[in-house]
């Protein structure tokens, strides 16, 4: 009996071992990764806000060698660009969202579609960028804010999908089986019933998808490009601030270079205030 307990305790004392040295490993990993992210941040912040100013937000960007200039050309196409793209992606996502859970549970159609857009999901944007410049801007011959738009619009999608089937499925049965019993058509339990169950859950994907292309670069590079100018126009080239931010972090000016990290900084908050609200969504719809 007293070997059994020896034996049992020296089991114990092992698993305990293992377990504090698996504890201090994650503890040191989150702990490096937090000084490189708030490194990383701290740099940024402390460039970025002394970029910011006024004439950032009500010029349009400098040619080169020249003083002063802004960001407003780049800031509203950066803004036309991606609403476009939240307009197109939002209900294309949704819709596929709602037919892969409600009615293709066993479609041989919708798992072609998951397998595509699993594809969709990890596939370097890039290659994207280089697709929608091969059917669409060779074509055509000249860049526009439609091709960026379009190229965003297939990153944003995948997102949108995986989300909105995800937080459909997690209606409970016993919803849908209730509104049948009252005699309500698939259709309307689909849209009335369980997607406004999931909405909480669609609108964090949503958001989701649209932190991830905000900060979109190479797909933009071979798409909309830039422009010098403030411009409304769809179909030429639009600037917006990925692509600003690449060429003019690489540039010999200082001006631009400051220009860099301001709209570095804009990118940055605005990215981590999605995420935040995002975090918000998600934790009232697991609260309600």
């Amino acid at each position: 009996m007293m070997n059994t307990s020896n034996f049992n305790q020296a089991i114990y004392n092992k698993r305990k071992r293992s377990n504090w040295i698996g504890l201090s490993l994650s503890m040191g990993a989150m702990v490096l990764g937090m000084i490189f992210l708030l490194w990383i941040l701290s740099v940024l912040f402390i460039k970025g806000f002394s970029a910011i100013d006024l004439n950032m937000f009500t010029h349009s960007t400098p040619a080169p060698g020249s003083d002063g200039g802004g960001l407003a050309n780049a800031i509203v196409g950066s803004l036309l660009i991606v609403t476009t793209c939240t307009l197109i992606s939002t209900p294309i996502g949704v819709m596929a969202g709602i037919y892969l859970s409600e009615y293709g549970a066993k479609s041989k159609i919708a798992s072609i579609t998951r397998f595509v857009n699993d594809i969709m999901l990890s596939a370097p944007s890039i290659v994207i960028g280089l697709f929608v410049y091969a059917v669409l801007v060779a074509q055509v011959r000249h860049f526009s804010g439609w091709a960026g738009t379009i190229a965003l619009a297939l990153i944003a999608i995948p997102v949108v999908v995986r989300t909105t089937e995800n937080m459909l499925q997690l209606v409970p049965g016993s919803l849908r089986e209730a509104a049948y019993a009252l005699g309500a058509p698939k259709w309307k339990v689909a849209f009335s019933v369980t997607l406004k169950a999931a909405q909480s859950g669609v609108i964090t994907g949503i958001l989701l998808s649209l932190a991830r292309v905000s900060g979109e670069t190479a797909p933009l590079l071979f798409t909309a490009l830039n422009n010098q100018f403030f411009s409304t126009n769809m179909n030429a080239p639009m600037a917006n601030l990925p692509v600003v931010i690449f060429q003019f972090a690489m540039s010999p000016y200082d001006n631009w270079v400051d220009l860099a990290w301001g709209a570095a900084l804009l990118i940055t908050i605005v990215v981590l205030g999605l995420n935040i609200l995002t975090r918000v969504v998600f934790r009232e719809k697991v609260q309600g």
